[in-house]
């Protein structure tokens, strides 16, 4: 029966997560702070009373309108998803196949390859400075050279924090001819957005997620912001009734809630300022600045697996990123409550 799948799937390693029992949980960037039972009440009441013998409207008209003006971008071009991972594989299979590039920066959000290889692209990678910035000069230079279809760009990138400047992601644009996707997951814990690039250029795409600030990683919404134009493409292709009732009414009362939630997103940025600058006084630890909502640090003295089991011994999940080009000496750290990100500084002192 295997000999019936294609050949660029039997050679791919499936995307996983080992899971290890823990007490603090920060090695999947989510929000640590619950939604509040208000919120989750009004949620559950409205669930109660729509029909669920029935499908959802084949075009959520009212959701995507309400999206559209949150996220600052006409209806026409606002998809939804069943997490911006569903819109990212919708993405990928429009524009890519075998003889068609994808360029990625590495290291980066390891799902990115998966997919692109998975529909048999060529995958150009172009690896980040020493001090892991992007290397905007090599990722036009690997685009042109490549005739690439497409470029991704994780900013604040996951697994390092970087930000790319709006210039760069610009300059991109205008000296390649491949459409070039922002990928803002963790754009809330940021500057601000680069959306408004969309106004200006029919090559770009914007992801964005609940997952992570709005603090909604197990309902799985996301949403793309894209030209006109390319979305009536997509939605040919769009699995219908993506995404369902519960996610569909949940996401509206987080959005009319937005104001209350998003003050986790000081709290957050504070407690990240907080530990990186403990971090950066232990011995043998290099942290590097971000724009996410974790830290991404090197272990200048001791293996990365070492420490991080030593962590797991204790009931603390953070991430090991050491597979990752560039990061073998890498762990990453989610932002926590004071109290979980107390205990993983304390944790760390003791096995450093």
């Amino acid at each position: 029966m295997t000999s019936l799948i294609r050949p660029e799937i039997s050679g791919l390693s499936e995307y996983h997560l080992a899971q290890y029992p823990h007490s603090i949980k920060l090695n999947q960037n989510e929000n640590p702070y619950e939604l509040p039972l208000p919120i989750k009440q009004e949620i559950l009441d409205r669930l109660a009373a729509a029909r669920w013998s029935r499908y959802p409207a084949f075009v959520p008209a009212e959701q995507i309108d309400m999206l559209a003006s949150f996220a600052g971008w006409v209806p026409e071009g606002t998809l939804l998803g069943n997490g911006s991972n569903d819109l990212l594989q919708l993405i990928f299979t429009a524009v890519l196949e075998r003889g068609r590039t994808v360029v990625l920066s590495q290291p980066t959000f390891t799902l990115y390859t998966l997919l692109a290889r998975g529909l048999g692209a060529d995958v150009r990678e172009v690896l980040m400075r020493p001090d892991l910035s992007f290397d905007v000069d090599g990722i036009i230079q690997a685009a042109r050279t490549s005739k690439a279809s497409l470029i991704v760009l994780c900013s604040p990138n996951n697994p390092t924090g970087t930000l790319m400047a709006e210039q760069d992601v610009v300059r991109i644009i205008e000296q390649t001819e491949s459409l070039v996707v922002l990928d803002e997951a963790y754009v809330h814990f940021a500057p601000g957005s680069l959306r408004h690039l969309l106004t200006n250029s029919d090559r770009v795409v914007v992801l964005q997620t609940f997952s992570k600030a709005m603090g909604a990683a197990g309902l799985r919404f996301g949403y793309a912001l894209t030209p006109v134009v390319l979305a009536r493409e997509l939605n040919k292709i769009k699995l219908p009734y993506s995404v369902n009732i519960f996610t569909l009414i949940a996401a509206e009362v987080l959005m009319r809630r937005w104001p209350t939630l998003k003050q986790w997103i000081t709290l957050l940025v504070n407690e990240r300022e907080r530990v990186s600058s403990v971090l950066a006084t232990l011995p043998g630890v290099k942290v590097f600045p971000s724009s996410a909502n974790f830290l991404l640090v090197e272990l200048l003295d001791r293996a990365p697996r070492d420490v991080f089991q030593d962590l797991v011994k204790r009931g603390i999940l953070i991430r090991d990123v050491s597979s990752y080009p560039m990061l073998q000496r890498c762990l990453r750290i989610s932002t926590g409550t004071p109290e979980e990100n107390d205990a993983v500084l304390q944790a760390l002192k003791e096995v450093l």
